[in-house]
C-alpha cells in the first residue's frame, strides 16, 4: 500500500547559490517549510521585493524513505517556476506557482541530496507577471515524499489524485462514475466502494481500464450551507488477489444550474450566491500558510455570512478547497492568467488549466472554473488572446462537461467584445465610486447589460473600496476612511439586492493582501480593500453590514467606535443590525427607536456635547461607544501618504466656493467649473508637453493635427469620445485625488495653483 511522508523539516536555504550542492551546505541558512523569501519585502511598498533565483536543499536517508518499490516527490506548491534536482542530476522542472506536481526519484543512494531552484523572476512565459498582488516566491506549501510498489495508481498525471467522481442525479438516487488511472505492467482489478457515515453503501469490482457505475439510493444530497453531505469513494488496486495500493477522495452528490433571469439554482431551488473573493497571504509569512490560517479565514466567511468564494487569482490549497466543501461553500476556481495577455504564454495557460481541473475535479463546493481575469486592460480585440480564451474554453469543457466557465472583465471592456461572450456565463470587475465614476452607477450598468444581453448569465466578480484607520464625518471618495468603505458597501448591497439576475456577486477582498507596488492610503506595499485587516484581527464596520445582510445569526453593531474625537454639534450615528428594532442611548437617555426598513441599516443623529457614551440595544443584543465633542479635527484621523506632496491644512477652502478637495462632478457642473477645468486642462498640458513639443514652432505643432482631433498630453491623444468616457469614470474623483493618482507629476506649487484658480468658482446649489 502506498505510504506519504511530509519532509518540511530541516532544509537549507541560499539565496547566493549558483548551482545545485552535491553535499548538504553548512553556510546556508536553516529553515522548516514552508517558506517564502519575501515574507518582508513584498509587503513593504516600492515594488522592489527580491524577484529571483532561490536555492532549497535537504539531505534524504534512504533508511528514512516511506516503504515502497517506486517513490515520488510531490510538491504542493513551489512559485512560480523551479527545477529539481536529485543528487546534482535535474530530474524535473515546473512552471506555475499554485499547482501541486511530482515526480519519480530514482538511483536512490544512501545519503541523498534534494536540491531545488526557485525562480520567481520576471519572464514573458509563465503567469502571472502583471498583477496587483505579491508574487511570493518559495516553496510555501508541504512537500511529501510518496512510496509504492511498481503498479500503483498513477502519479505522473498533472499532480491528479487519480480518481475522477462524477455523479448524476436522478431523483431520490445517485448513479456515481467513478475513474482511476493506474500505471502498471500487469493485469490488475480496481475495488470500488462508496463510504457513507462509515458504511460502505455501494461497492464493484472492476478491470483496471473499465469505469464503474454505482448506484446510491435515496442519496443525501450536498446542499450547499445548510446541508454539506460528503460522502468517500474509495479504489484499491489489487494484484493477484492482494491489494497493492489505495486511494480515496471525497465527493458530493448535488445539482446546480445558472439562469440568466434568476441567477443560481442549487438542487433545484433559488441560491442566490453572495460572497467575497479570497487573496490568501498573511503578514510576514506571505503565502506559506498554515492549515489553521485556512481555517481561521474559513470561518471568518462563514461568520460573515457568505455563500460563495472567488478563490483569486490562482489555485488554492487542497486545505481550502476541502474545508470549502465541508462548509458548503460555492466556489469559483481560477486560473493566474491575469491583466496583460502574452504570446509567449498560451502553452502555460493550457497547462495551469489542466492541473486546476484534474486536480480539484472532485471537489462539490467547485462550479466554475474561471479563464481570465482584466486581461483586457491592454484591449480586447487581440486575436491571440480570444484564440487563446477559445481553447481554453474548449479544454474546460472536453476535461469536465459538469462544470461551466467564466470569465471576470474589466469594466473598460465593451459588452459587445467578441471576448465577453466566449465562456459559459460571465462577470465583470466595477469599481464605480471608487477607481471612478459613482456608486450609482453600478446597478445601472448591469441593467444596460442585462437588457441587451437576457441570455447571458451576468454576475458581479470585484467591487469594493479601501479603508485604513482613517475617519470623517464626511466620507468621500478616496479618502481612505472606514466611513467611506461602509457607505460604498450599503450602497452596493442596495443595488445587489435589488437585482436577483445577478448569478454571484464577490466583494473584493474578504481580506487585506499585499501588493508591494501600490503607494496609497498611507501605507504602502498593501491593497485594502478588505473587509477584514491583513492580520485577520479587526473587523472593518462593512464586514458587519454583510454580516447584517447575509447571515442568519442575530446581528448589532454600532459603526466608527474609532472615530472618537468629533467636531460637529449633531453627528450621526450608523447602526447594522438584522433586528426588527434597534433603539440608541446616548449618555442612557433614549434617543430613539427605529424599525428595520428594506435594508439591515439604521441612522441616528445624536447631539455632540462634552463626551457621550452611545449603547445601542436590540434583542437582547447591546453594543457601545464614545464620542467626545472637540473644537478642532484630530489630525490622527486624517490621511497622510508617504511622498503627498501636499497635506490637508495648506488647502484654502473658502465658504461657497470650490476647490481640490471637490469632486471632478461637482465641479464641472456649474458654468464656472466648466471654465476652470480649461483652464486647469492648459495648464496640465504644459505640465506634460515635452521639450520638443514646447520649443517647435507653431507650424510644427499644428502639422499633421487633424481637426476635432482632441487634447494631446505626455504624447498620448485624448480623442473627444474617450475624453467623455474618462469624464464618466473620474467625476467621483476629487481633484487631489486625480492629481495623486499621476504618480507625483505636480508640484506642490502647481496643485496649489489649480487650488486657487477654483477657489474662484462658486460651488453648485445642492
Amino acid at each position: 500500500m502506498r505510504n506519504i511522508k511530509i519532509i518540511n523539516s530541516g532544509w537549507a536555504f541560499s539565496k547566493n547559490a549558483k548551482s545545485a550542492p552535491k553535499a548538504m551546505p553548512s553556510d546556508w541558512q536553516a529553515l522548516d517549510l514552508p517558506y517564502t523569501w519575501n515574507g518582508k519585502d513584498g509587503q513593504d511598498g516600492g515594488n522592489d521585493y527580491y524577484r529571483g533565483t532561490c536555492w532549497f536543499a535537504k539531505e534524504i536517508k534512504a533508511a528514512d524513505l516511506p516503504e515502497g518499490e517506486v517513490h515520488y516527490l510531490q510538491f504542493d506548491g513551489v512559485n512560480s517556476s523551479c527545477e529539481v534536482y536529485w543528487n546534482d542530476k535535474k530530474i524535473t522542472e515546473h512552471d506555475g506557482g499554485y499547482s501541486t506536481f511530482r515526480v519519480e526519484i530514482k538511483d536512490i543512494k544512501d545519503v541523498n541530496i534534494l536540491a531545488v531552484a526557485v525562480d520567481n523572476s520576471p519572464n514573458d512565459k509563465v503567469y502571472p507577471q502583471n498583477a496587483d498582488f505579491t508574487f511570493y516566491g518559495g516553496i510555501y506549501r508541504d512537500v511529501s515524499v510518496i512510496g509504492v510498489k511498481k503498479n500503483h495508481f498513477d502519479l505522473d498525471y498533472y499532480g491528479s489524485p487519480s480518481i475522477m467522481v462524477t455523479p448524476e442525479i436522478e431523483g431520490d438516487k445517485a448513479t456515481v462514475k467513478i475513474k482511476t488511472f493506474i500505471k502498471d505492467d500487469y493485469d490488475c482489478k480496481v475495488k470500488y466502494e462508496i463510504i457513507a457515515d462509515g458504511e460502505v453503501v455501494a461497492a464493484c469490482e472492476m478491470d483496471e481500464d473499465d469505469e464503474a457505475k454505482l448506484t446510491i439510493e435515496n442519496v443525501h444530497l450536498w446542499d450547499g450551507l445548510r446541508d454539506p453531505y460528503l460522502y468517500t469513494a474509495k479504489a484499491t488496486l489489487i494484484e493477484k488477489g492482494e491489494a497493492i495500493d489505495e486511494i480515496s477522495t471525497r465527493f458530493g452528490c448535488r445539482t446546480f444550474r445558472i439562469d440568466p433571469e434568476k441567477g443560481f439554482f442549487l438542487n433545484g431551488r433559488e441560491y442566490t450566491l453572495r460572497g467575497v473573493s479570497r487573496h490568501q497571504d498573511r503578514p510576514d509569512i506571505g503565502n506559506a500558510l498554515l492549515p489553521e490560517h485556512h481555517k481561521e479565514d474559513i470561518d471568518l466567511i462563514l461568520e460573515m455570512g457568505a455563500n460563495t468564494i472567488r478563490l483569486a487569482h490562482y489555485q488554492h490549497s487542497q486545505v481550502f478547497y476541502d474545508l470549502c466543501d465541508e462548509a458548503g461553500l460555492v466556489i469559483w476556481a481560477e486560473i493566474p492568467y491575469i491583466s496583460k495577455h502574452m504570446p509567449g504564454g498560451f502553452d502555460n495557460t493550457v497547462s495551469q488549466m489542466k492541473e486546476l481541473i484534474v486536480q480539484n475535479y472532485n471537489h462539490p463546493s467547485i462550479v466554475v472554473w474561471g479563464l481570465s481575469n482584466e486581461i483586457t486592460i491592454a484591449g480586447s480585440a487581440d486575436p491571440d488572446l480570444i484564440r487563446n480564451h477559445k481553447v481554453l474554453n474548449d479544454l474546460c469543457h472536453k476535461m469536465d462537461s459538469t462544470r461551466l466557465t467564466t470569465i471576470a472583465s474589466v469594466t473598460m471592456c465593451s459588452i459587445d467584445s467578441e471576448y465577453v461572450h466566449i465562456s459559459d456565463v460571465l462577470s465583470y470587475n466595477h469599481y464605480f465610486g471608487w477607481y471612478g465614476g459613482t456608486t450609482d452607477m453600478n446597478g445601472p450598468w448591469f441593467d444596460t447589460f442585462h437588457k441587451k444581453y437576457p441570455n447571458k448569465a451576468i454576475g458581479l466578480s470585484e467591487y469594493g473600496c479601501e479603508a485604513l484607520d482613517w475617519h470623517t464625518s464626511t466620507p468621500t471618495q478616496g479618502d481612505y476612511t472606514e466611513e467611506y468603505q461602509s457607505y460604498y458597501h450599503e450602497e452596493l448591497i442596495k443595488q445587489i439586492a435589488e437585482r436577483p439576475y445577478l448569478w454571484a456577486t464577490h466583494v473584493w477582498n474578504m481580506f487585506d493582501f499585499a501588493a508591494d507596488a501600490r503607494a496609497e492610503g498611507g501605507e504602502n506595499g498593501m491593497n485594502h480593500k478588505g473587509l477584514v485587516t491583513f492580520d485577520r484581527k479587526y473587523k472593518k464596520d462593512s464586514f458587519y453590514a454583510y454580516k447584517a445582510w447575509l447571515s442568519n445569526e442575530k446581528v448589532l453593531h454600532l459603526c466608527s467606535k474609532k472615530y472618537i474625537d468629533r467636531t460637529e454639534d449633531v453627528t450621526k450615528v450608523t447602526v447594522y443590525s438584522n433586528c426588527d428594532e434597534v433603539e440608541l442611548f446616548a449618555n442612557g437617555v433614549s434617543v430613539g427607536k427605529q424599525a428595520k426598513g428594506k435594508y439591515p441599516f439604521f441612522y441616528f443623529e445624536v447631539k455632540n456635547e462634552g463626551e457621550t457614551t452611545l449603547t445601542v440595544k436590540a434583542d437582547g443584543l447591546e453594543d457601545s461607544a464614545v464620542i467626545r465633542k472637540v473644537d478642532t479635527p484630530n489630525e490622527s484621523y486624517i490621511m497622510k501618504e508617504e511622498g503627498d506632496v501636499i497635506n490637508w491644512f495648506e488647502i484654502t477652502m473658502p465658504d461657497g466656493y470650490c476647490s481640490i478637495n471637490d469632486t471632478i462632478g461637482d465641479i464641472m457642473s456649474t458654468f464656472g467649473g466648466k471654465i476652470a477645468a480649461i483652464k486647469i486642462l492648459l495648464k496640465i498640458k504644459n505640465a506634460f508637453a515635452s521639450p520638443e513639443k514646447a520649443d517647435a514652432k507653431p507650424e510644427e505643432k499644428k502639422k499633421g493635427k487633424k481637426k476635432g482631433s482632441g487634447l494631446e498630453i505626455a504624447g498620448f491623444e485624448l480623442s473627444v469620445g474617450m475624453i467623455k468616457n474618462v469624464y464618466g469614470m473620474a467625476k467621483g474623483f476629487t481633484v487631489k485625488r486625480a492629481f495623486s493618482m499621476m504618480g507625483g507629476k505636480f508640484t506642490k506649487e502647481q496643485i496649489l495653483e489649480v487650488n486657487a484658480i477654483l477657489n474662484k468658482v462658486k460651488k453648485p446649489t445642492k
